[in-house]
């Protein structure tokens, strides 16, 4: 029996997200010829016709439930490692801490390899494999290469993975142990990509990196798929997103104008905030400047290591869906984000990401200013579990050999 049934699919062809030039599907590719990411374009007037709401209801909880939406032609090029349809998750703690109605926390958390890189990195080893590439490079701040690791192994093919040397060391050795090839840098994500990029003729392997392939983003567009089929074919009215790269928030964006075009919701969009840290803000930098593309963040620093991206390819399509959905960029101090990491996971039982942290921060502190009103339902995004990443020591010790003071187990 096969995992997953034969395909239908609507792909038409290749656009570049800032000429409009067009390239055939079907083809190897990485940047358009004007050095911007391409985008995947589909035949939406078929898929209108052909794809039902009931048909939807009717498929399995997990990514491949959106085939019609996604580029894979053939069944039998499919990786996957279980990619589930992820919660939505209410925070009672969020509401009644900041008098609000409706606060969710999306957690990516719970996917294969612990992140929201799984998604991505499905369709595009899945693509790999159907173009027949063998080998696999990426740039990585920890959770893509471990993504990367896992879904090339997976599909019989090799992998490699720089990260920089300050790289949280769980990360590190999970992308060893998944069998990429990897090496550790002494520079940051971007100085990791001009490895990768300066070392393609050398190595013959193919560019993986943040929106530098076609497909990336067509796996992290099942967030947008996902969240309005989980909101009943509705929105909240603001979406938290911590930004590096922009993968994600880029890939919602462009699911909520491809279900516009079928017929599945209206024009009506959530406000997207995107989040960083204040050690590396190049995008809030431009967003407050009315500039539609970053400059280089120099000297690069926060403990969120997966926003620690100094510069992105895709800034000014991160920038263009900000401003076209009223909303904003923020950025939050590490010391904040420390704080409602620590406080989520007691108060509620959530083991939030760093860079998920970094929403909920960013919730608290634009709610005082008055950019996000009480009155908004809000949804944030955890992108990978909390258990990746260093936790405080635990140093209480009892000794069996005396007595227990029971009274002074105390609960703080």
């Amino acid at each position: 029996m096969q995992e997953f049934p034969d395909r239908k699919t609507f792909v038409s062809h290749l656009e570049c997200s800032e000429t409009g030039r067009h390239y055939p599907a079907d083809q190897i590719h990485n940047l358009s010829d004007a050095g911007k990411p391409l985008l995947v374009r589909y035949d939406l007037n078929a898929l209108k016709t052909y794809l039902t709401k009931p048909m939807l209801r009717n498929r399995p909880a997990n990514l491949w439930r959106y085939r019609e939406f996604l580029p894979v032609r053939k069944t039998e090029n499919i990786v996957s490692l279980g990619e589930i349809m992820t919660p939505v998750i209410r925070s009672r703690y969020l509401e009644s801490k900041l008098g609000m109605d409706a606060v969710a926390i999306k957690d990516e958390g719970r996917l294969p390899t612990g992140s929201f890189k799984a998604r991505g990195i499905a369709l595009a080893v899945s693509m790999a494999k159907e173009l027949g590439l063998t080998k696999l490079a990426i740039p990585t701040n920890g959770n893509a290469g471990a993504a990367l690791a896992a879904y090339s192994s997976r599909a019989g093919m090799q992998s490699y993975a720089f990260c920089p040397e300050d790289t949280p060391e769980v990360n590190v050795r999970e992308i060893a142990m998944q069998g990429a090839a990897t090496f550790r840098v002494n520079g940051l994500i971007n100085d990791c990509g001009k490895i990768v990029r300066e070392g393609q003729p050398h190595m013959d392997w193919f560019d993986i990196s943040t929106l530098k392939e076609p497909y990336r983003i067509e796996g992290k567009k099942t967030m947008g798929l996902e969240l309005c089929e989980q909101y009943q074919w509705q929105l909240p009215d603001v979406i938290l997103y911590p930004t590096g790269g922009g993968t994600g928030l880029i890939g919602m964006w462009k699911a909520f104008a491809e279900l516009e075009a079928i017929g599945w919701i209206g024009s009506k969009r959530p406000r997207m905030i995107a989040v960083q840290a204040e050690g590396c803000a190049p995008i809030v930098k431009a967003f407050d400047a009315g500039d539609r593309y970053a400059a280089l963040w120099q000297n690069a620093s926060t403990l969120a290591a997966g926003i620690r991206v100094p510069v992105a390819i895709g800034d000014f399509l991160i920038l263009d869906a900000v401003r076209q959905s009223q909303g904003f960029a923020c950025s939050v101090s590490d010391e904040d984000i420390e704080l409602t990491q620590r406080e989520l996971a007691s108060r509620e039982g959530l083991l939030l990401c760093p860079e998920g942290a970094a929403t909920v921060a960013a919730l608290i502190q634009e709610i005082n200013t008055g950019r996000i009103d009480k009155n908004e339902s809000v949804l944030l995004f955890n992108c990978a579990t909390g258990l990746k990443y260093e936790m405080p020591e635990s140093q209480s010790h009892l000794d069996i050999t005396h007595p227990i003071d029971y009274a002074g187990l105390v609960h703080e």
